[in-house]
């Protein structure tokens, strides 16, 4: 009875520890597929002030903002009359970067208006569209529990790669134009370009001299209805180009990191670099030409 006995016990000790192993790798396993990290199309919040959210690609913009802000104090303490290296560099590049302007606005004072905003703007995209590719950008963050599931949160997140805040530039880029418009040309000259209530007011005084005013100034008018069409539609397409490009670049690298981790990125990386340099040029462009545009009044 006691050899029996015995026999069982061994069996039941060893049944319990392959139990307890399989338990521990179904543990294990579960752990490793709870955990997931993807590419979203919104920006994950990080922390809250209040009632406001900071998300990571907030951040992002503000370390681009901080860093913009120190660079410029620091570039205005070392301003000297005999320019060091780096300041002739930097003059050189300011130069030729009013030339280009100088090729849209036709106009050297025009240009000097606008250009100190176009130039910041360019700072501030090619700033953001480059350092989501910094190691760190993406990559460091903490796991967030959400109804059992796991997500890794990155920290930080390209700011360019999240539509708010390119809605949010072209919205500036849009708005800043028509008020610079008003501001130059005056409101009343302005609003005649969208609401040609001149071209109107003028058929009943020339209609006999001039007949064929009655299809021309209704023509007017409408195409004043599509100017209004047309600046809802520049909002649209600045932000739509400039975040499905780096959105688009950022899901590139990550699948590409999956495949292969190490050296084929950096060929796609390099690539990246291009991309991000040429859409905050084209954004920049843009803006100038539509800056340029406001400040032209409607008869020119």
């Amino acid at each position: 009875m006691s050899a029996v006995s015995e026999e069982q016990v061994i069996i039941q000790d060893e049944t319990a520890a392959q139990e307890a192993a399989a338990t521990a790798d179904q543990g294990a396993e579960g752990n490793t597929e709870e955990v997931s990290h993807e590419i979203t199309l919104f920006a994950e919040p990080i922390f809250h002030i209040g009632s406001f959210t900071v998300t990571n690609t907030l951040l992002n913009s503000w370390v681009v903002v901080i860093g913009l802000v120190v660079l410029a104090v620091l570039i205005g303490k070392k301003v000297k009359k005999v320019p060091s290296k780096v300041q002739g560099v930097a003059e050189m590049i300011i130069n030729k970067s009013l030339e280009l302007a100088d090729t849209v606005t036709s106009d050297r004072k025009k240009t000097l208006k606008i250009f100190p905003i176009v130039f910041a703007l360019f700072l501030f995209i090619l700033l953001n569209n480059w350092l989501g590719m910094f190691p760190g950008v993406g990559s460091i963050g903490f796991i967030e529990s959400h109804e059992g599931a796991k997500t890794f949160v990155p920290y930080f997140r390209g700011g360019t790669a999240d539509f708010n805040t390119t809605f949010a530039l072209a919205l500036f880029t849009v708005i800043g134009s028509n008020v610079f418009g008003v501001i130059t040309v005056g409101v009343m000259k302005y609003l005649n370009k969208f609401i040609n209530y001149k071209g109107i007011a003028e058929i009943p005084r020339k209609v006999l001299k001039e007949p064929t005013i009655l299809v021309v100034n209704p023509i007017k008018f409408f195409v004043g209805i599509i100017e209004i069409i047309g600046e809802i539609a520049k909002v649209a397409s600045l932000s739509f180009r400039l975040f499905g490009n780096i959105f688009a670049g950022e899901v590139l690298l990550a699948s590409i990191a999956v495949i292969f981790a190490f050296a084929l990125p950096i060929p796609f990386m390099f690539l990246e670099i291009i991309v991000g340099l040429i859409q905050a040029l084209i954004f920049s462009m843009l803006t100038l030409v539509y800056f340029s545009v406001a400040s032209t009044a409607e008869e020119h």
